[in-house]
């Protein structure tokens, strides 16, 4: 705490698509994405942060660790959930709006999708889950399924993703888009053992 600096230089600060490297990350494989994928990433892409609310790729970020599901005491109230209120969802309005869009990809863990006030979004949200085979069984694996959400949001922007149903031509690294068990606004992609 004590070497935080609210100047953000090239020294302290990164850009946030580049500053995470957790599995889903790792799944996006944002260096090698080319220019014009980042122009479009830093138009329709936005990132959840526990300490900052709301990023875009290319804003500059200074390193952290706090947790979207950390208890702290605020004046709002107990977490970061009161802390951050309706205000993550207003942005994400707003930014919708400017892409004139009303419909939101959700790639997020739980954790930090919980963070968005549903009843103040207003748009339509559609979901995916990455079920990997084991024993025989399709299951979500959370390794697998973290770097499967990161593989997901690669995709969508190199490819120019726009409408949902376009989603289901992911398939990267074994996954497929299982009809049969998806909905509208939940896309099931499932992936056998051996390509895991």
């Amino acid at each position: 705490f004590g070497s935080w600096d609210p100047a953000f230089t090239p020294k302290n600060a990164k850009q946030a698509l580049l500053a995470f490297k957790g599995d889903v990350y790792t799944g996006l494989d944002a260096d090698t994405l080319s220019g014009p994928d980042l122009t479009y990433a830093q138009k329709h892409l936005r990132m959840l942060s526990g300490l900052y609310g709301l990023l875009r790729p290319l804003d500059l970020m200074q390193p952290y660790r706090l947790e979207m599901g950390t208890k702290l005491a605020n004046a709002r109230g107990k977490d970061l959930y009161a802390f951050w209120g309706d205000r993550i969802s207003e942005w994400l309005n707003d930014a919708l709006k400017e892409q004139g869009d009303d419909v939101l990809l959700n790639l997020a863990s739980n954790e930090y999708f919980s963070a968005v006030k549903r009843p103040a979004l207003n748009a339509r949200v559609v979901e995916t889950e990455f079920r990997d085979q084991k024993n025989g069984q399709y299951k979500i694996i959370s390794f697998y399924a973290k770097k499967a959400r990161g593989m997901m949001t690669r995709f969508v922007i190199s490819e120019r993703i726009s409408k949902p149903k376009d989603l289901a031509q992911f398939d990267a690294h074994g996954y497929r888009y299982s009809k049969e068990l998806s909905s509208p606004d939940k896309l099931i992609f499932l992936r056998d053992e051996q390509d895991a």
